[in-house]
């Protein structure tokens, strides 16, 4: 028995979690686990509300669950950054989520917009650290609102919080088990302390792990390697503002936001899983929204909470139709309504 809260958020995002727990319920009949969802109104409907985004006793609750299965963040007529810190980043630093796992995959070469790459040539997992780094919002102004301000923005990173993402890096790279190549994507000759600190400790780490192949390359020469060659990488490790700014590239290389998932990983607690392309507020209602992304992000969660099988059913699902029917995998699946997606992911899972 698995208990989930589901936390559908704004905008599009109760649509699609709509479309993710109706594969849920599919796919625990033919595998044979049971599990309960409790539904949780954060988001920026009820901070206009009330004035609440989320309380610590909120958080608190949040650590009762097995997984945490989300929609989306963000409010047209709330200011940018309320929610996102106060919901997103809150949740993932008090549940010390310290991972951000990103498969880039392609599922059908025709939505490749990379010339002549094909399925094989795009398949490859970015593991993001989480929780540090210039998102850790430390900083300061100095003469603010004069013409001699100074703005401070601190990348901090610690030898605990920088190893044990790495070697999760390791783990992930041996389990996935594919060409076994771990790469750390940085800038070591510009940012000298943080990627200092980085650096060696991938190095010393990497010796307890003989049989993975390591390597290293610049965040901006990783980038230029996404768009030329992404048939090269196989696992990625990075810290959490250059893991942001890839996964983002990665997702137009396997095909659009509309397939693109991650989770927030705690290997030892409660981990949370969403789709990442936001929660699209001009589409709200509509059920035009590609919730092939949640659906993805489902087959996440299930990995992670040991029902291999499950996620692999779903994601084959995915693949099956993406292959064979899907005309678009941009926000809007062209020619499909939201809930015709999600059955046909249904009408796939195989009994």
């Amino acid at each position: 028995m698995y208990n989930i809260a589901v936390i559908p958020g704004d905008g599009t995002g109760p649509e699609v979690v709509v479309e993710g727990l109706k594969v849920l319920e599919k796919v625990s009949k033919i595998h044979g686990f049971e599990y309960e969802t409790t539904t949780f109104n954060y988001g920026g409907d009820r901070y206009i509300e009330t004035g609440t985004v989320l309380t610590d006793e909120e958080v608190e609750g949040l650590r009762k669950f097995d997984t945490i299965y989300l929609g989306a963040i963000g409010h047209p007529d709330v200011k940018p950054g309320i929610l996102e810190k106060g919901i997103l980043l809150k949740t993932r630093f008090a549940l010390d989520q310290y991972i951000n796992l990103r498969p880039v995959k392609l599922y059908n070469k025709d939505f490749c917009p990379l010339k002549d790459k094909n399925e094989e040539d795009v398949d490859f997992v970015v593991v993001r650290e989480n929780s540090e780094g210039l998102y850790k919002g430390m900083g300061e102004f100095k003469d603010k609102g004069t013409k001699d301000e100074v703005a401070t923005q601190i990348s901090y990173n610690t030898r605990k919080g920088v190893e044990r993402c790495i070697r999760y890096a390791f783990e992930y790279t041996r389990k996935r088990n594919k060409r076994k190549t771990l790469t750390l994507c940085g800038k070591t000759n510009v940012l000298t302390y943080a990627w200092d600190l980085w650096q060696r400790t991938f190095e010393e780490v990497a010796k307890e792990y003989p049989d993975i192949k390591t390597d290293y390359a610049h965040v901006d020469a990783t980038t230029m390697w996404f768009v030329k060659n992404p048939e090269w990488f196989d696992v990625i490790v990075t810290d959490n503002m250059f893991g942001d700014i890839i996964t983002d590239l990665g997702a137009m290389v396997q095909g659009g936001m509309g397939i693109a998932a991650g989770g927030n990983i705690n290997p030892e607690g409660v981990s949370m899983f969403e789709p990442i392309g936001g929660s699209a507020p001009k589409y709200t209602g509509m059920n035009v929204i590609n919730p092939l992304a949640a659906v993805c992000a489902l087959s996440m969660l299930l990995e992670t909470l040991g029902e291999d099988a499950a996620a692999k059913n779903v994601e084959d699902a995915v693949i099956k139709i993406v292959k064979n029917d899907l005309k678009s995998l941009g926000a809007k699946t062209m020619g499909y309504s939201t809930s015709e997606v999600g059955d046909m992911v249904v009408a796939n899972l195989k009994a």
